[in-house]
C-alpha cells in the first residue's frame, strides 16, 4: 500500500534525533556552490544581524547607567547633597531606546532579506529538480522508489528551506551575542565573569544526560509515528479489500496498538524534552545568586557600582540562551546538510545521454527493423538475446509469448526508455540512437495496460499528446475509441473534470479515453501494450473494431495476453525468455503445432 511514502516528518525540537549527513564537509561546499545568485542578498542579511545583535548587546550597558545615575541621586537627595539628574536619565534612556530601535530595524531587514534569499534559492531549486526530473533514464525510476524521490522534492526542499532561514541567521547572532556578552562582561569584572561562567561546565553535564535519555524516545516516536501513518494510509487506500474482507476490527486493533505505542514514546519523550528549559533555569538562577552575592561584595569594596551589576546579572542570565540555541542550530544544520546532500545527489544523477549529432525527423513511413538486439536492465542479466525482426510500414505485429518473456522491453527499446547493450533498432534506416529522443516519441503513440490521466478536464487529457487538435478532431478521436458516449452522459462532458485518482469514471473508461487520446495523436507507429485489459468482452469487441480502422495503413505493435484479439495480425512474434522461438500468422502457427499453438488452446480448454 505504497508504504515507501510513508517516511514521518523530521521532529523540529531541540532534542529532535538528526540524521547526519554522509559527506558533511562536500555539501557544505556544494552549498555555498550553489548560493551563487543569493550571495548578496545573504551577505548583507548577515551585516544586519551582526549590527542588530551588537546594538542589543550594548543596550543593557546604557540602562545599567541609567540605573547607577538614579541610584547617585538618591543617595545625595538622602544625604541632602543633591537630587536626581533626570535630564541625564532621560539622555541615557533615549539612546538606549535608539539602540532598540536601531536593533529592530536592523532585524526585520535581516529577516526580510533572509526570507527573499531562501525562497529565491528554494525556487531555483525546485525548478532545477523538476528540470532533472525530465532528464533521467528509465533505470533511475526503477531502482528508486517512488516515494524516496517525492520526499526529497517535499520533504527535503521545505526542511532546507526551514532550517536554511533559521539556522543561519541564528548561528551568526548566537555566536556574537555569546562573543559579545562574554567582552561586555569581562569589562566589567572580570571575576565575576569567572563565576558566570562556573554554570556552564553543569549546565552541559544536565543538557547531555536529557539528551542521552531523550534520545532513544525521539526515536522510537518517529518509528511509531510511521507506523502509525503507515496504518491509516493502508486504511485509506485499501479500503475496498478491508471491507471486503471484514477486516475493519482486526485493521482497527493494529491501528489501536500503533497508536497506544505513539502515546507511550509520545509523552515519555515530550516530558524529557521539556525538561531542558526549567532544569537550565534553575541552574542559571544559582549562577544569579553567586553572582548577586560577589558583586555585592565588589559594591561594598567598591571595586564595581550599582549599575554595573545590574548590567552584568543580564549579561549573565542572557549569556546561556544563545548557548542553548547554538546546539539547536547545530542539529538544524545537521538536518539541512542531510537533506540537502540527498537534494544534490538526486540532481547529480546520470542522466539520458544523447547524440550531439542526432537530427529531427519530421514523417516516418513505418518500417521497424530490430538487428541482433540484445539487452539487459542489469548489464550482468542480458534478458533479450540478439533479438531480430522486420517490420514493414502498415503492418501489425502481435508479441505474445508467457509472463517475463520480455515482450513490453521489446516495445520500450523502441521508444528508446532504455539504451540497449548491443545491435540497433531502426526506424525508415534511421538508427533510434542518432534521432533526437523528443522527435522520436512525437511520431510513436503508446497505450499502456495502466491507464494514465491527470488531474483536468476530459478535453485536457485527450489533447495532451496533441495540443493543437480542434475539438471536432478530438471528437472524432473518441467516437472512434467508443469513448464519445459515456463522455456526453457525464455532467460537464468533455469539459467534465477528472478528480485525482479518476474515481469519477470507471477503470474501462479511464482506458477507452487514454486510446482516444493515442488515436487524436495520429502517429504512424502504434504500441498497444494489454491496452484491452481493463474493458469488458463488449467494449474489447468494440475497440478491437475501432483499433483495426486505426491501424490500417500505420505500423502497429500490439501486445495482448488474450490471444483471440490478435488472430487477424500481418506477423505474431512468439517469445520467451527473451527470444524469439516462432512466428507467423496465427494459422500457420497453429499449424506448426508448437509453442505458440499450445498457449493458444490453453486459453480454451475447459
Amino acid at each position: 500500500m505504497a508504504k515507501e511514502q510513508n517516511r514521518p516528518p523530521r521532529h523540529r525540537g531541540p532534542m529532535a534525533p538528526v540524521e547526519k549527513a554522509k559527506d558533511f564537509n562536500g555539501t557544505i561546499k556544494n552549498i555555498f556552490k550553489s548560493l551563487e545568485k543569493e550571495k548578496y542578498f545573504i551577505l548583507v542579511a548577515f551585516i544586519f544581524s551582526i549590527v542588530a545583535t551588537v546594538f542589543s548587546i550594548y543596550g543593557p550597558k546604557i540602562l545599567g547607567n541609567a540605573t547607577q545615575a538614579i541610584y547617585e541621586g538618591a543617595i545625595k537627595k538622602i544625604t541632602n547633597s543633591g537630587s536626581i539628574d533626570i535630564g541625564k536619565v532621560h539622555a541615557i534612556l533615549k539612546s538606549a531606546l535608539l539602540l532598540y530601535i536601531i536593533s529592530a530595524f536592523c532585524t526585520y531587514f535581516e529577516s526580510y532579506l533572509m526570507s527573499i534569499a531562501t525562497q529565491k534559492y528554494t525556487y531555483r531549486l525546485r525548478s532545477m529538480m523538476e528540470e532533472k526530473l525530465h532528464k533521467l533514464p528509465f533505470s533511475y525510476f526503477d531502482k528508486n522508489q517512488r516515494g524516496e524521490t517525492l520526499s526529497i522534492f517535499t520533504n527535503d526542499v521545505d526542511n532546507l528551506q526551514i532550517c536554511f532561514n533559521q539556522a543561519l541567521t541564528q548561528a551568526i547572532t548566537s555566536v556574537t551575542t555569546v562573543i559579545g556578552i562574554l567582552v561586555m562582561m569581562i569589562s566589567i569584572n572580570i571575576q565575576m565573569t569567572i563565576v558566570a561562567l562556573l554554570i556552564l561546565p553543569l549546565s552541559m553535564i544536565f543538557m547531555i544526560t536529557i539528551v542521552k535519555k531523550s534520545q532513544k524516545y525521539f526515536s522510537l516516536n518517529q518509528t511509531n509515528l510511521g507506523h502509525v501513518n503507515g496504518s491509516i494510509e493502508e486504511m485509506f487506500s485499501g479500503h475496498n479489500i478491508v471491507k471486503t474482507f471484514n477486516a475493519e476490527e482486526r485493521m482497527l486493533n493494529d491501528f489501536n496498538k500503533n497508536n497506544k505505542k505513539l502515546r507511550d514514546s509520545g509523552w515519555k519523550s515530550q516530558f524529557l524534552g521539556g525538561l531542558m528549559h526549567p532544569i537550565m533555569a534553575s541552574i542559571g538562577n544559582l549562577g544569579y545568586v553567586g553572582i548577586a552575592i560577589v558583586g555585592g561584595y565588589y559594591i561594598i569594596k567598591g571595586r564595581i557600582n550599582v549599575g554595573e551589576l545590574q548590567s552584568f546579572i543580564t549579561y549573565s542570565k542572557n549569556f546561556t540562551q544563545p548557548i542553548s540555541s547554538l546546539a539547536q542550530v547545530f542539529n538544524q544544520i545537521q538536518s539541512m546538510v542531510a537533506s540537502s546532500e540527498r537534494i544534490f545527489n538526486f540532481l547529480n544523477e546520470k542522466e539520458v545521454k544523447e547524440n550531439k549529432n542526432a537530427y529531427d525527423i519530421d514523417t516516418i513511413e513505418g518500417n521497424v527493423e530490430f538487428k541482433n538486439v540484445s539487452f539487459g536492465y542489469d548489464e550482468s542479466k542480458i534478458i533479450i538475446n540478439k533479438f531480430s525482426a522486420k517490420v514493414k510500414s502498415g503492418e501489425k505485429v502481435a508479441i505474445v509469448g508467457p509472463t517475463g518473456a520480455g515482450k513490453t522491453t521489446i516495445v520500450k527499446l523502441l521508444m528508446h526508455f532504455y539504451d540497449i547493450n548491443s545491435g540497433s533498432i531502426l526506424i525508415d534506416g534511421n538508427d533510434i540512437n542518432d534521432i533526437k529522443t523528443s522527435s522520436l516519441r512525437s511520431n510513436i503513440s503508446m497505450v499502456l495496460q495502466d491507464t494514465w490521466l491527470f488531474n483536468g478536464t476530459i478535453r485536457d487529457n485527450l489533447k495532451y499528446g496533441c495540443p493543437e487538435a480542434s475539438d471536432e478532431e478530438m471528437i472524432e478521436a473518441a467516437k472512434t475509441a467508443n469513448a464519445h458516449n459515456f463522455i456526453m452522459t457525464l455532467p460537464d462532458k468533455y469539459d467534465t473534470v477528472m478528480d485525482e485518482e479518476s474515481s469519477n469514471i470507471s477503470q474501462g473508461q479511464k482506458q477507452l479515453l487514454t486510446i482516444a487520446r493515442a488515436i487524436l495523436a495520429n502517429n504512424r507507429i502504434i504500441i498497444l501494450d494489454e491496452a484491452t485489459s481493463s474493458v469488458d468482452t463488449r467494449t474489447e469487441e468494440l475497440i478491437q473494431e475501432s483499433m483495426d480502422n486505426l491501424m490500417k495503413g500505420r505500423t502497429s505493435f500490439v501486445i495482448a495476453h488474450r490471444l483471440s484479439t490478435i488472430r487477424n495480425a500481418d506477423l505474431i512474434l512468439v517469445m520467451d525468455k527473451g527470444d524469439i522461438i516462432e512466428s507467423g500468422t496465427h494459422d500457420e502457427l497453429l499449424k506448426k503445432k508448437g509453442f505458440y499453438a499450445n498457449l493458444y488452446n490453453s486459453q480454451f480448454d475447459k
